[in-house]
């Protein structure tokens, strides 16, 4: 099939890769523009960019889809479907109307729940023990059009969100394949969203990583795994703050935010304690716990706790 993709981080590189794989005519891809990255700022390209030179597929980076000039490309080029993942832009209605088989689009939950930016990382924290990624007709809506298939997994009760992010990536490559073969066949059924099922995946901010002892420790627990690896999960210890990137729900009891033990680092919830792995002082590379606990140099647990 003649297929036009739009998409941008690493999301979707797999999906992109599965697609030329399979020998679909990929003519050309849509990305987000180059942007600044590091501390020099040095311009770089995205990960769907790269990709796409690596198997000389033409890449057009518009810097918005609304002022026609998208349009009368894509009108050139005349794709038999547009395939979006993760692309971050809009698609107006004359863009979505153009290909005879749709434009269609690989999400990373399973519709109607989590649509939006940040469907894996809420999963996660939510508490989740399954997702899965849907492939969906676009409309007008945000993650609102009619899905045609879906797979589905486990998520592991240690997992974070960045292992779940590249197993569901590999998910959505296999289900976008599978899609464009039953459209080729004639084969894909639609089936509406229930709109009262449906919830929200808001974008992360830094403003969700203080972590708060007095919820229960499989809670905290969750948030740890769910904001691995940005903005990540943090909390203040003798008045620094401190990234946790891994843990563990654990027994133990005392007042929430009491260190319990430090070997193991053992810290008290509302209800249970958990197990800190990893973590990474202010201003400082990630390290084990232990390796963090053998740098206090003769510290005791009472002495210590979190804020």
């Amino acid at each position: 099939m003649r297929i036009v993709f739009m998409g941008t981080p690493d999301f979707a590189v797999p999906c992109l890769e599965a697609l030329i794989k399979d020998g679909n005519e990929i003519s050309t891809v849509f990305t987000q523009p180059d942007k600044p990255k590091g501390r020099g700022y040095t311009l770089t390209p995205p990960p769907v960019k790269v990709c796409a030179l690596q198997h000389n597929i033409e890449v057009f980076q518009p810097e918005t889809l609304k002022d026609g000039a998208a349009l009368e490309l894509l009108k050139k080029i005349a794709p038999q479907m547009i395939v979006v993942v993760a692309y971050g832009k809009i698609l107006p209605k004359d863009i979505l109307d153009l290909p005879p088989y749709g434009c269609v689009n690989v999400h990373a939950s399973l519709l109607p729940e989590y649509r939006g930016a940040a469907p894996i990382q809420r999963a996660v924290i939510d508490g989740k023990t399954k997702t899965g990624v849907t492939a969906m007709y676009m409309d007008a809506g945000l993650d609102t059009g009619d899905m045609l298939m879906k797979a589905e997994l486990e998520i592991g009760e240690n997992e974070t969100a960045d292992e779940l992010h590249d197993r569901l990536s590999v998910l959505g490559a296999e289900l976008i394949v599978k899609t464009v073969h039953e459209a080729e066949q004639g084969r894909l059924t639609r089936e509406k969203q229930d709109d009262s099922l449906s919830c929200y995946a808001a974008m992360l901010t830094k403003d969700m990583s203080a972590v708060d002892f007095t919820e229960s420790a499989q809670k905290v627990h969750n948030l740890v795994r769910g904001l691995n690896s940005w903005p990540s999960a943090s909390a203040v210890l003798s008045g620094k703050r401190i990234k946790i990137h891994r843990t563990l729900v654990t027994n133990g009891s005392g007042e929430p935010g009491q260190i319990l033990s430090l070997d193991p680092f053992i810290v008290a919830c509302g209800s249970g304690a958990v197990e800190i792995l990893e973590l990474q002082p202010e201003g400082k590379k990630k390290m084990s716990a232990k390796a963090f606990v053998n740098g206090l140099h003769n510290v005791s647990a009472a002495e210590l706790r979190f804020s």
